[in-house]
Parts: structure tokens; sequence; C-alpha cells
């Protein structure tokens, strides 16, 4: 259920509070904002949120030697290859594409996982400990039906996931600029972790407003502002 979105400059006041005491470059104060005031927020349906999570899973086991054959056969018999899409497709099937993009998805695994409620944290300095003990068993057969049983999803507060959507994408911003003036990240996360976070973080929110375009394929999330 959509609910009202926090007044947007308090959330970006408190981003920018939380970039201050991690030591980063602010943005600057023409940064858009992710949402107006009057919009509303909603999550996407759980189902579509383990979905996703387990076909990143599947994605990044293919990157660590699990058989194309082993993981087709899992996705088929899950019912879930019409979510799969045709980039994840092309490398699960026949290892074409950017293995390091793939190798990156462990940090949009992780945002996932934060908004079903699966891991505690969402740490950005951190990566979250145990976050492969929350996945399924691709290799001892664990249903995605099994999964979903065992991790009772709890997906968190629409309007939580906003705030923290924002502080993604201030951070997203405060990464490049330390990496553009060759100057160390505060944390284990760089640039690319925090942007795949934000990329998790970005589909995962749907917002309602005037400005705000119909929810877009996983591909379809524009990193790009």
């Amino acid at each position: 259920m959509a609910l009202p979105a926090p007044d947007p400059l308090a959330v970006r006041a408190a981003s920018f509070q939380e970039l201050t005491r991690l030591g980063v470059p602010l943005p600057p104060d023409t940064y858009p904002l992710v949402w107006e005031p009057g919009d509303t927020v909603e999550l996407r349906p759980t189902g579509e949120l383990e979905a996703r999570a387990a076909i990143l899973h599947v994605a990044l086991e293919r990157v660590f030697g699990m058989p194309p054959a082993e993981a087709e056969k899992w996705l088929d018999a899950n019912a879930l290859i019409p979510d799969v899409t045709e980039p994840e497709w092309a490398w699960i099937v026949d290892e074409l594409g950017d293995r390091q993009s793939f190798v990156l998805h462990l940090d949009a695994l992780a945002g996932i996982c934060w908004v079903l409620g699966v891991i505690k944290t969402l740490d950005p300095l951190l990566t979250p400990p145990r976050l492969m003990e929350s996945l399924p068993d691709l290799h001892g057969g664990e249903t995605f039906t099994a999964w979903k049983a065992r991790i009772l999803a709890a997906p968190r507060d629409p309007t939580v996931v906003a705030a923290a959507l924002d502080l993604h994408y201030c951070l997203d911003w405060s990464f490049q600029e330390l990496e553009r003036q060759g100057l160390p990240v505060p944390g284990e996360l760089n640039a690319n972790a925090i942007g795949q976070r934000r990329w998790a973080l970005e589909w995962s929110s749907v917002f309602l407003g005037e400005f705000h375009d119909p929810p877009g394929g996983w591909e379809e999330v524009d990193l790009s502002v």
C-alpha cells in the first residue's frame, strides 16, 4: 500500500548529516531530490523482490563456477525464467557479458535483502556479514518456495526504504567524487558497490507523483543522474 513519502527536505538534511559523519564530500545544494512533497511511496510486491534476489544470486553463483545447465534447471524448476532479464540470461546460459558487472551485483543483492528484512543493516562502510547464508542453497537443492519459507521476508516500511535510497543517492555522488579526486573511501565499499545498492533501492521503491514515470524493469533503472 502506498504511503505518503516523507518530507524530502528533512530526509536530505539527514542524508547530509550522515555524509558529514562519514567524512565524505557533500553533493551541491542543487543536487536533485529523489521525490517531491506530496508524493507517495510503496515497495514492489514481495514476490517480485524475492524473485529478483534469487535471480541475482543465481547470476552471482555462475560467476563462481555454478554450471550453466544447473543454473538454468534451478530457474526453470522454480518458474523464475520469465523474470530473468536478457543480459542476465545471456550470462547465465552462455557466459556472455561483463563478468565484473555480475560480481558487483553482490551489493545489489545486499540492497534487495535489506529491503526484504532478510539482513538487518545496510552499512555504507561494510559488506553485510553472512549474506550468502540468507540466500537459497542452490547446490543443496533448496527450492524457491522452501527458501521463502525459511527467510520469512518482512519488507521494511516504504518510507524507511525511501530514506535509505536518498542516502545512497547522495553517497553515490560522494564516492564518485572521492574517486575523481584520488582520495580513499572511508570503509570497505567503493563507488561501484554504493551504486549497486542504489540500483537495488531505486528498483525496489515505487514513487507516485507528478514527476514519476511508471516503475520500469531492472535493467531500466537510470543511475546517470
